[in-house]
């Protein structure tokens, strides 16, 4: 289960944000190619937020696919995994972005009393 060791270095990077406020809510982009189960990333990051100023908050999960783009036809297509071969010209000549990113992208705060 590596959403742990993930979720983390999120905690760390929530808490500095925080700065010691409450935080209800966060999005995170994540790519396809990390293999993030989005149920397991919940129970996770529960674990690791016990006690925090991040206890409780629920996390809306962005997963971003690869993007295969071929260098001998052009043709560009989004994918869960690395592409071997260009769907429409069969060529193995592929640039590969995108898949393996973490970012969390911005968190909400509760409201002050």
């Amino acid at each position: 289960m590596h959403e742990l060791g993930l979720c983390e270095g999120i905690l760390e990077a929530v808490e500095r944000r925080a700065g010691g406020r409450r935080v209800t809510r966060m999005r995170l982009r994540v790519g396809t190619l990390l293999r993030v189960a989005e149920p397991a990333l919940d129970q996770a990051f529960s674990l690791v937020a016990d006690g925090t100023v991040a206890e409780g908050a629920a996390i809306d999960l962005v997963v971003v696919p690869v993007r295969a783009t071929c260098a001998a036809c052009g043709h560009a297509t989004d994918a869960d995994e690395v592409p071997v071969a260009c769907e429409t010209c069969d060529s193995g000549e592929l640039e590969v972005s995108g898949g393996d990113e973490l970012v969390l992208e911005s968190i909400q705060l509760q409201a002050p009393i």
